[in-house]
């Protein structure tokens, strides 16, 4: 079993930036991929960005270009660096990992873009 939490979320103006932490616990060692999905109320929840063991990434096209995903293998904590966001990157953030056949997604984290 995988604990995720998440933090890093809050309250930034458009253009700003931000950078999102999502540590794993228990059998991070059979992680083989880690992402980042955001909701908003109203929509479906969909995928920001991944990233597998072998350091392949994906990016929604909304996000790409200015979103960035990274993994510090040693800390198991993916990292989604945000900038030039946007008032439509407004969500709730929620960060999942893969193991096996499974799913495991943290608590979620605010994200808020306005002026």
């Amino acid at each position: 079993q995988v604990q995720l939490v998440e933090s890093g979320g809050g309250l930034v103006q458009p253009g700003g930036s931000l950078r999102l932490a999502c540590s794993a616990s228990g059998s991070a060692s059979s992680i083989y991929a880690m992402g980042w999905y955001r909701q908003t109320p109203g929509k479906e929840r969909e995928l920001v960005a991944r990233i597998t063991n072998g350091g392949s990434t994906t990016y929604a096209d909304s996000v790409k270009g200015r979103f960035t995903i990274s993994r510090d293998n040693a800390k198991n904590t993916v990292y989604l660096q945000m900038n030039s966001l946007k008032p439509e990157d407004t969500a709730v953030y929620y960060c999942n990992a893969g193991v096996g056949l499974k799913m495991y997604w943290g608590q979620g984290t605010q994200v808020t873009v306005s002026s």
